[in-house]
């Protein structure tokens, strides 16, 4: 299976493109904490035949192990999804693939934090590239113009959440290549949402959101369950399959599904395109992403 180990990374990459574009923006009445409190809560419970089978062997993990899966669900789950959430509700307001293609700025806040954590030295290499990156992501959210801070603007409002999902996805990045350095996929997936769940359960009751439930429509629950057995649970799944027989490079091009989904779903359900200098942008992001995911991504994944 190992040959078809890339396929899965692109799969779930482009779930999570769906879930972007279609799913997720549905729940924009929702508080936020909610949202994703639900959305991990329903994953862990359709995970609890894992915690079942594999028992025994999450109640040995050793302390330091169940901290580095907290830190996963925090930066990867609560944080990272709380923030792209956010910014994916200003559906009625901004080009979503733009969003998401900013999101994909990850693996250089992956590769900045593993040179902090993991002490790895990083080229001048990378940091031309990821200056690059960063450019070609600035471009694609203002074009040639300055961001518009004082009035509010969406855009500009919605690109600070997606770059906070990015730091909080690459921390996610460095702590999940740890994590799953002794436990398969299937604990990894499920300790991630469980963790997961219990963080938003606190902060949903924090931010008084937690009886948010009377506010649900028939169709959000269903779309709720959509994003548990389509885009959460299973896409997280098949990633970690694929990335544990991948090397994160290859991931990460991988990955490159997601922004493409996104930008064709943007096109096709709310007639939605990048303008030229976008197209621009697009392009040095990308360039940018993959020269720095070529340099040394082979020790961060997920």
């Amino acid at each position: 299976m190992k040959k078809f180990s890339p396929l899965f990374v692109i799969i779930a990459a482009s779930l999570w493109g769906i879930d972007g574009i279609i799913l997720r923006p549905s729940l924009y009445n929702l508080p936020v904490p909610f949202v994703v409190f639900v959305g991990c809560a329903i994953i862990s419970i359709l995970l609890t035949p894992v915690l079942i089978k594999n028992f025994d062997v999450i109640k040995k993990l050793p302390r330091k192990d169940l901290l580095v899966f907290a830190g996963v669900a925090l930066f990867g789950e609560a944080i990272g999804t709380m923030a792209i959430t956010k910014a994916l509700f200003y559906v009625n307001y901004i080009n979503l693939s733009v969003v998401i293609l900013i999101q994909k700025l990850q693996p250089v806040f992956a590769l900045l934090l593993a040179s902090i954590l993991l002490k790895e030295k990083l080229s001048k290499e990378f940091f031309l590239w990821a200056f690059l990156a960063i450019i070609g992501a600035y471009l694609m959210t203002f074009g040639y113009n300055l961001p518009a801070f004082s009035t509010g603007d969406k855009t500009t409002i919605a690109a600070i959440f997606a770059f906070i999902a990015a730091f909080s996805f690459g921390s996610s990045t460095v702590l999940s290549k740890l994590a799953l350095k002794d436990v398969s996929f299937e604990v990894g997936t499920y300790l991630r949402f469980a963790f997961a769940a219990l963080i938003m359960l606190v902060i949903s009751a924090i931010a008084k959101d937690i009886n948010s439930f009377s506010m649900v429509s028939y169709s959000q629950w269903l779309i709720f369950g959509l994003v548990a057995i389509l885009t959460g649970g299973p896409a997280i799944f098949l990633y970690y399959y694929g990335l544990k027989r991948i090397s994160a490079s290859v991931a990460t091009i991988c990955e490159l599904a997601f922004p493409l989904t996104a930008v064709i779903l943007e096109y096709i359900i709310h007639r939605n395109i990048l303008s030229a200098v976008q197209w621009i942008g697009a392009i040095i992001l990308f360039t940018g992403i993959l020269r720095v995911s070529s340099i040394k991504f082979n020790k961060n994944g997920g």
